[in-house]
């Protein structure tokens, strides 16, 4: 069953909220929304950080955005990520978020995708420190909440300066550092390195987070003693697999690894899931954003391939729910008859 978070084990805290156990979820664009946040709470995330959310006010009254800021019933700390270049309009967007209920502004300088670096937003920023400082410093004056911050190791293998901008970041008042153990020309290939990431640990006070490859137990455990920091934040890795949590705090706890959740409480918590993303989008978007959800829930489960390719030919909600239960009602029942 999910976890309680036991609050005698706070690992850190970011202002005036404390943060159980030592595992995060990373913010995701097109995936971390409030119900998937809500579900890697339950399963026992600290801290879920939102989708990265422009800073660009024309973009605000957008279906996407307005999505993107929800955050009704949300476990407390509600975290926004926001991106965008311009020192005045971040201040700005992480006002206009605290006034809506965000608890903690999460500020995107890790993001390598094209479309955002163009603009010289994201992990472009690092290139320049000068404005990263300028950035940083007018966000931290505009609000009155704890300011984080997400980067990478640098632009490049040969610009690496996390160190640089943590030192910055801690001097401007951020309160926490997440660091990508990549940089942006490397995007998601090849395998992140933690080095940078302990140099970071021991050039700054505030926690530091690694992130980056972070996909089991033993994983995580060797990021922690490696890299020094104070969490490790989980991003792909959860993808179809929110019980990870769960699993990495068991296994920091108690040094042993904890099976899987039963076929029966994965079916709850898909089953739940599914019902959350199709209440919080409404139908026809629900509909198309279930089917990748469901293609990581089913990519390591047997006659997962087969029932994917039924599954995304469904078009309404009652056939989704429906095929969903009775996938997993055979696998159950499979998993019975070989007992």
């Amino acid at each position: 069953m999910p976890i309680t978070p036991d609050k005698s084990k706070t690992t850190f805290s970011i202002g005036p909220y404390e943060i159980q156990g030592q595992v995060v979820l990373a913010p995701m664009a097109g995936v971390t929304d409030l119900p998937f946040r809500n579900l890697c709470r339950e399963f026992g995330a600290g801290l879920a950080v939102s989708e990265m959310v422009s800073s660009d006010a024309s973009l605000r009254h957008t279906r996407k955005s307005r999505l993107r800021i929800q955050h009704e019933g949300e476990r407390s700390p509600k975290s926004i990520q926001i991106v965008g270049t311009d020192p005045k309009q971040l201040a700005e967007a992480a006002q206009y978020n605290v006034d809506l209920g965000a608890e903690i502004i999460d500020i995107n300088m890790g993001c390598p995708a094209k479309k955002v670096c163009k603009k010289l937003a994201g992990s472009a920023l690092m290139k320049d420190e000068k404005l990263v400082e300028e950035i940083l410093q007018a966000v931290v004056k505009a609000v009155p909440v704890p300011v984080t911050l997400k980067i990478r190791t640098g632009w490049s293998p040969e610009q690496r300066n996390a160190t640089q901008i943590a030192r910055i970041a801690e001097g401007c008042g951020i309160q926490a550092l997440a660091v990508h153990g990549r940089t942006r020309a490397c995007r998601f290939n090849g395998e992140a390195e933690y080095a940078t990431i302990q140099q970071v640990s021991k050039a700054v006070s505030i926690p530091v987070i690694a992130n980056g490859d972070i996909s089991s137990p033993e994983k995580a455990k060797k990021v922690l003693d490696q890299s020094g920091a104070r969490c490790i934040m989980i991003g792909r890795g959860a993808q179809g697999r929110p019980w990870i949590f769960q699993e990495i705090n068991d296994y920091l706890e108690k040094g042993m690894l904890s099976p899987p959740p039963a076929l029966t409480e994965q079916q709850r918590a898909v089953l739940e899931h599914l019902q959350q993303i199709h209440h919080f989008y409404g139908e026809n978007c629900g509909i198309k954003i279930a089917r990748k959800h469901i293609a990581w829930y089913t990519s390591m489960l047997p006659q997962g391939l087969a029932f994917r390719q039924q599954f995304n030919g469904l078009n309404s909600v009652k056939e989704q729910i429906s095929s969903v239960q009775h996938y997993y009602e055979r696998l159950i029942q499979q998993e019975i008859n070989a007992a």
